[in-house]
């Protein structure tokens, strides 16, 4: 029985049209059929009018009662989100966004990806995108500027990266010019005046990146920050938006460092069932030169990916989740990017465009093994990120639509994408020592990064007590703690440096969802079910981690 939309949840609604009008990556991200022509504006004018508009609607949120207790999670997720949005824009990190991964450097060219292209009409409103990709640069360079002007700029280590992923862009074969010379809709054909503005407006896109290129170069990396770390004040704000609950940041690093320790020991074990007496360098090595473990070429990867994705759904479907028809079907791809990183796009409202899981395989990798990566379809797809995503994008019965589209929490998100690959532990899906390896040195990297991230970011002494945690020490402990190919590891030390926050919610997030279970579980005694349990949590959306508490727990 789906309930009467409450005023709260015609509050929420309109502020997702409202998203939708002023973002074009959102309203593509979600599937609503606008601003396909156009670009995100994060110029400094564009930045300030959203802050203003949504302090307006955080005013009218507090100021509307609740009338369930949906609307009470609601009010809470999304009164807490607000809040701390202002708090960030204040903070002025909006001057000095740039990272490896999530930052405008990316997003501008990212959307592309999940652009509709099965018609001619689509291909029009592409080629004016590509147009306007010079504009949403100058709006972004001049938010960058404003850094300059007040001297808060960001790091040279993240900004000579960006430069180097837009002079990616510049080369014949970049990924405007490809994009538009292998432009074809699966309906219908397209003329020959349309294929030739593709390729121009591809030309001026690929100039936009060029002028971006140039001003990293020129202006912003003479400029840029010889400091790394973000600072305590800074990181609290980043790391609570990460979590969408504030946790004792010193606390939490001694508790990497333990868990760091509690997993090589689990890891130790699992080595030697792999080989008797054997190290885990030495159980990886046994693994990797199994034959039947490697995969050749992105095409072998792509389908591996598929089948055992496929599997995962068929198996768990109606045994330990209520999976709907609609989440059965999940896409595997392979990027078109090689910035490195494996990650899930949504699907849109009305699913005519499933969830993706996708890798950006980076340049010159061409063999893959399968035990790295089993637990990493679980991770991205069931019961991981696509259960998640999905099911909340599908709970139309119950949940508003910023709930459904518009919420997000990474510390929720990527805590239960961790949470999923032990659940597939405990379940039986990873008795093969190989695959259970594999996961834990996903665990493992997951745990070392959230003891790299705070050291960094809050200016501690290294483990040793030589000195601070700086780039090379750090790098040093990634790969002694990762054991994937040296171009991951740079990407990955690159990306915590200049994304403070984010990658420790992943096992800051697991931590805290085995927390909630655990007690949820002592509370409900003899009549706990664990599959009613995930489904009432994933059935409110992703939410903050401190409104999921609440939620379940009261």
């Amino acid at each position: 029985m789906t309930r009467e939309p409450s005023e709260l949840d015609k509050l929420a609604d309109s502020w997702v049209q409202k998203l939708v009008e002023l973002s074009p990556e959102f309203a593509t991200y979600a599937g609503f059929k606008v601003g396909e022509d156009r670009l995100e504006d994060t110029s400094p004018e564009a930045l300030a009018e959203y802050q203003k508009l949504e302090k307006d609607m955080l005013a009218k949120i507090e100021a509307t009662d609740v009338a369930d207790e949906v609307d009470k999670v609601t009010k809470m997720a999304m009164t807490s989100t607000m809040q701390l949005s202002q708090e960030i824009y204040d903070s002025g990190l909006w001057k000095r966004d740039i990272n490896p991964i999530a930052s405008p450097a990316q997003g501008i060219r990212d959307i592309f990806d999940l652009s509709p292209t099965a018609t001619e009409e689509n291909w029009v409103n592409l080629a004016k995108r590509m147009k306007a990709v010079r504009g949403a640069v100058d709006g972004y360079v001049a938010s960058l500027r404003e850094g300059i002007k007040s001297q808060d700029t960001p790091a040279v280590r993240q900004v000579k990266i960006a430069l180097e992923q837009a002079e990616q862009l510049l080369a014949p074969d970049g990924f405007f010019r490809k994009f538009a010379q292998n432009a074809k809709p699966s309906e219908g054909v397209l003329s020959d005046s349309l294929k030739k503005e593709l390729l121009e407006a591809a030309e001026e896109a690929t100039a936009g990146y060029g002028e971006m290129a140039r001003f990293f170069k020129e202006e912003l990396l003479p400029a840029g920050n010889k400091e790394d770390a973000i600072g305590r004040e800074r990181y609290g704000l980043l790391s609570a938006r990460f979590l969408g609950k504030k946790v004792d940041l010193d606390e939490t690093y001694e508790w990497g460092i333990e868990e760091l320790a509690r997993v090589v020991a689990e890891q130790n074990a699992v080595a030697n069932e792999i080989k008797p007496g054997a190290s885990v360098q030495e159980a990886i090595e046994v693994l990797d030169n199994d034959p039947k473990r490697k995969l050749h070429g992105t095409d072998e990867l792509q389908k591996w990916m598929q089948k055992l994705s496929d599997a995962a759904i068929e198996k768990l479907s109606g045994t330990h989740f209520d999976i709907a028809p609609e989440l059965k079907n999940l896409e595997c791809m392979i990027a078109p990017t090689q910035h490195g990183g494996i990650y899930y796009t949504s699907p849109t409202d009305d699913f005519s465009r499933p969830g993706r899981m996708w890798w950006s395989v980076p340049v010159g990798v061409t063999e893959f093994n399968t035990w790295r990566e089993t637990t990493t379809v679980y991770h991205e797809g069931v019961p991981g990120h696509h259960l998640q995503i999905g099911q909340k994008v599908y709970n139309k019965k119950d949940l508003n639509s910023w709930r459904r589209l518009a919420s997000w929490s990474s510390g929720h998100g990527e805590g239960w994408a961790l949470y999923a690959e032990r659940l597939m532990q405990e379940l039986g899906f990873l008795d093969d020592p190989g695959d259970r390896l594999g996961m834990l040195d996903g665990q493992r990297m997951r745990a070392a990064r959230v003891v790299l991230d705070l050291g960094v970011h809050l200016g501690k002494q290294n483990l040793e007590g030589t000195g601070k945690w700086d780039f090379d020490y750090a790098l040093a402990f990634m790969r002694k703690n990762v054991n994937m190919s040296d171009q991951f590891v740079n990407f990955e030390v690159h990306r915590y440096f200049g994304w403070p926050g984010q990658a420790p919610s992943y096992k800051i997030g697991q931590r805290i969802w085995e927390q909630i279970r655990d007690e949820y579980l002592t509370r409900q005694g003899a009549n706990f079910n664990i599959k009613d349990f995930h489904m009432k949590a994933l059935n409110l959306g992703s939410i903050g981690l401190d409104t999921l508490e609440k939620a379940l727990l009261g």
